[in-house]
């Protein structure tokens, strides 16, 4: 077995770097950012408790609104997405087909005083909004107890 050791680019001249930047550079197809699409990680959510209401905040940017799902059942919020894109190019002897395919799905446990009929959802600027109103719960009455 021989073990042999890779050269990342990092080490390349600067001419010889520059030299492969303008001739793979040209092309989206590598990428790199397009390789590694932002849907491939795990969005970051932000979880607010205010007074009157719950406000998760999810970094979503580059989607639109419809390529969202927002569902609860059973008390699990699952905000989930997914999104596809397409691009053909066709020139005299060759045909180019890319395509990248993105998805995620995160699932939040709600409190018990949540109004499942008071949540609501805004995408805007790349940030998902979802704001869930809460119940007004009964205080517990504290009772003295006395021992016998």
């Amino acid at each position: 077995m021989k073990l042999t050791k890779r050269n990342s680019g990092k080490k390349l001249a600067p001419a010889f770097r520059s030299l492969l930047d303008d001739f793979w550079g040209a092309d989206d197809f590598f990428d790199r950012r397009w390789i590694h699409a932002p849907l491939g990680k795990m969005p970051a959510v932000n979880i607010k408790d205010n007074d009157e209401d719950y406000e998760i905040e999810l970094a979503a940017p580059g989607l639109s609104k419809d390529d969202f799902e927002v569902s609860i059942d059973n008390n699990i919020l699952t905000i989930s997405c997914e999104k596809e894109e397409k691009k053909e190019e066709t020139e005299k002897n060759y045909t180019r087909e890319e395509f990248n395919y993105a998805a995620f799905s995160r699932s939040f446990s709600l409190p018990e005083n949540v109004d499942e009929g008071g949540v609501d959802a805004a995408y805007q600027d790349g940030v998902l909004t979802i704001k869930m109103k809460k119940l007004e719960m009964a205080e517990p009455a504290s009772k003295t107890i006395e021992i016998s």
